[in-house]
């Protein structure tokens, strides 16, 4: 959940080609994807992120990073809004493998694709994109939540009250209108983006005339340009954590959208021609 929003004007199947996928991998990739979907939205999602400093962590732990994984390729075709941007077919076989839904996925996709022509200096990988979602919200699913197939989440996806409880503390920004609390403010979305982030970086993702940050493909996107404020370089690796810290300041945090980013990208290089 982004913890430091910018100011609003600051926005700007088996086999292909002859390569057999090694299931045995495919499997471990699945079963580890599947651990950190447990962890990551236990501890993250229900329990909002502390205003506080992280608790240092018993002995030596490198430092979080996950490398952008290769820009996912052009649809021939391509469909509506950013989503629509990135091959079908290769999006099916990766969400096959990673476990990621291909709605989401596509987003994810699409984003990346997205801020590759408009910040290509940013470096911002789809598999960080995707390993954030399945921290926050384990891509949409989060309490019985879907993805429908115009990229909206239903039932909709509202976090904690940010009371300072254990949590941030976030006073009501904006009246209750996204997350329907008017004394404090809840993270909202399959991003869990604040009500004021969205406010500063919302977006029409898919090109339906609605900013909503229920949408996916709105909020991937606007998790996006985010990120890429927050980080001029998401390919470094000390520009990554800044990035990904600015979302959550919690090490832990950082280290397990770094391992599910890089699951996400052994996924990809299993399927690839």
């Amino acid at each position: 959940m982004p913890t430091s929003p910018r100011p609003s004007d600051d926005q700007p199947d088996g086999e292909r080609s002859g390569r057999a996928v090694d299931w045995t991998v495919v499997g471990a990739i699945s079963a580890g994807v599947a651990a950190l979907a447990v962890v990551g939205v236990l501890v993250f999602f229900v329990l909002a992120p502390r205003g506080d400093a992280p608790a240092p962590s018993e002995g030596p732990v490198a430092p979080a990073y996950a490398a952008p994984a290769e820009l996912p390729p052009a649809a021939a075709v391509p469909g509506p809004g950013d989503a629509g941007t990135a091959d079908p077919e290769w999006v099916a076989r990766v969400a096959s493998v990673a476990g990621i839904p291909e709605r989401a996925l596509a987003a994810y996709a699409g984003a990346a694709r997205f801020k590759a022509s408009d910040r290509p200096d940013c470096g911002l990988g789809w598999n960080t994109l995707a390993a954030i979602g399945l921290v926050e919200s384990d891509h949409g699913r989060h309490g019985g939540s879907a993805i429908g197939a115009d990229g909206t989440v239903s039932p909709p996806i509202i976090g904690i009250a940010l009371t300072g409880e254990g949590t941030a503390h976030i006073p009501d920004t904006d009246g209750g209108q996204f997350d329907g609390d008017t004394e404090y403010d809840r993270a909202v979305g399959p991003m869990q983006l604040l009500p004021v982030t969205w406010e500063n970086w919302h977006v029409d993702g898919n090109a339906d005339g609605v900013q909503d940050p229920q949408n996916i493909d709105d909020a991937v996107i606007a998790a996006a340009n985010y990120l890429c404020r927050s980080s001029t370089d998401m390919v470094d690796e000390d520009g990554w954590r800044a990035g990904v810290h600015a979302y959550n300041r919690s090490d832990e945090y950082a280290h397990a959208v770094a391992d599910a980013a890089n699951l996400y990208v052994e996924a990809a290089r299993q399927v690839a021609g």
